[in-house]
């Protein structure tokens, strides 16, 4: 089966590339405490921008998981502009996707592709910069600085337990949370491979501003995170999408979709949620303008130039093979684990409810799970996602742990 056979041959050439970037990714999580984060990104000047930008580009979050903790920077003490500038540029690249980009497309869009971030993310947190600086109801206004935050720590774990954790999250906290979109990425790629005819494009090669503009109308209501956005990228490529529009994909689809706008504009104010996506969109076409005839294209498509044009395969090897049944034992794993979890919140009946709006994916769930375990009294805590519920047992202050949860950057309901 053709479509089968695409799936199989893109998994091989990404899983080996996706299991580094998740095992750098808890290494991330675990050895870089989040609280350092904030406390650089106070000033809303150039400098605490680009330093949001910098921290944004390597870290492995989606567009959801990075929302409760931009929201929680921003109630940290970081400005609106080095938020929005970390909120640009986190969603649209990662250490996993860079490796992944790198494995697929080749070494000319790994670079390209977080330098966009970095120029787009650091252009956008400046533009909001100036309009919070000019917007008479933000004047001498600031966030208070409270002791909560993305990631609270009572001790200095040892060295075998910050690995134990780098692990975990890596490989189940992070599979749980890109696992979906990843698959989702790599059957659209594969339904598109087979099914798409190899012309369709064709008539847009030379308009490849309309392609642009089409690309975009896809992708911000689409959400697809910065990994899973890579075979779609070079399925269409291989059927005649010029590099600079792919790179458009693969830029407005991980960080611009409507539940981020949403909530943008409610925590930062409609005109920063206006400069936000404006940023992705206009920084997105501009450089994939540039990628188009400002550079070698030969740069962008020789990594495709051995691939048979309307089909995607692959010499299979005994390593790539391996990776990829390791990466599909995780999924497995990953949702077993999920199940089970969801059952056991379900059976038990002695904990306190507390339903929290905003959490969207498991890196939200490992932020909550992890701060309300340290409130006094407090004896454990699962959080399930479905129900957006979390299970506080223990004999606790609740006032304490509803003022955890808003500075954490939820919102919690009655």
């Amino acid at each position: 089966m053709e479509i089968l056979d695409a799936f199989i041959n893109m998994l091989n050439e990404m899983s080996p590339y996706i299991l580094l970037g998740l095992f750098i990714a808890g290494l991330l999580h675990a050895f870089v405490p989040a609280r350092i984060m904030s406390r650089h990104l106070s000033g809303s000047g150039w400098r605490s921008v680009l330093k949001a930008a910098m921290i944004g580009v390597p870290l492995p979050l989606c567009s959801c998981g990075v929302l409760p903790t931009a929201v929680a920077m921003r109630r940290n003490g970081a400005s609106r502009a080095a938020s929005a500038s970390f909120l640009i540029s986190t969603p649209q690249t990662g250490v996993d996707s860079i490796a992944a980009t790198y494995s697929l497309l080749g070494p000319a869009f790994a670079v390209v592709r977080p330098v966009a971030a970095l120029v787009t993310a650091a252009v956008g947190g400046c533009l909001v910069g100036v309009s919070e600086t000019r917007s008479a109801d933000n004047a001498g206004t600031s966030c208070p600085v409270t002791d909560g935050g993305a990631v609270a720590e009572a001790h200095t774990p040892s060295f075998a337990a910050r690995m134990k954790e780098a692990l975990y999250y890596g490989f189940v906290q992070m599979v749980q949370s890109i696992g979906k979109w990843l698959v989702l990425g790599l059957v659209i790629a594969a339904l598109i491979t087979v099914l798409v005819p190899a012309d369709f494009f064709v008539s847009l090669g030379d308009r490849p501003l309309l392609a642009m503009l089409a690309v975009v109308a896809i992708a911000v209501p689409m959400y697809v995170c910065a990994t899973g956005s890579i075979p779609i990228a070079l399925s269409l490529m291989m059927k005649g999408l010029s590099p600079g529009t792919a790179l458009v994909l693969l830029m407005a689809g991980p960080a611009a979709n409507f539940a981020s706008i949403a909530i943008i504009s409610r925590t930062m104010g409609r005109r920063s949620a206006a400069v936000y996506i404006s940023s992705i969109v206009v920084g997105a076409m501009a450089f994939g303008l540039a990628i188009d005839y400002l550079l070698p294209r030969e740069w962008f498509t020789l990594p495709l130039a051995a691939l048979p044009h309307g089909a995607y395969h692959a010499a299979l090897s005994w390593f790539d093979t391996l990776c990829s049944v390791i990466l599909a034992g995780l999924l497995v794993t990953a949702f077993i684990l999920k199940l089970h979890n969801r059952k056991h919140q379900t059976i038990t009946t002695m904990s306190k409810e507390y339903k929290i709006k905003g959490m969207s994916c498991a890196h939200c769930k490992a932020t909550v799970e992890k701060n309300l375990a340290l409130i006094p009294g407090v004896t454990s805590v699962a959080v399930d996602l479905s129900s957006g519920i979390a299970y506080v047992e223990g004999d606790h202050d609740h006032a304490a742990v509803i003022e955890k949860i808003k500075s954490l950057g939820f919102d919690p309901l009655p």
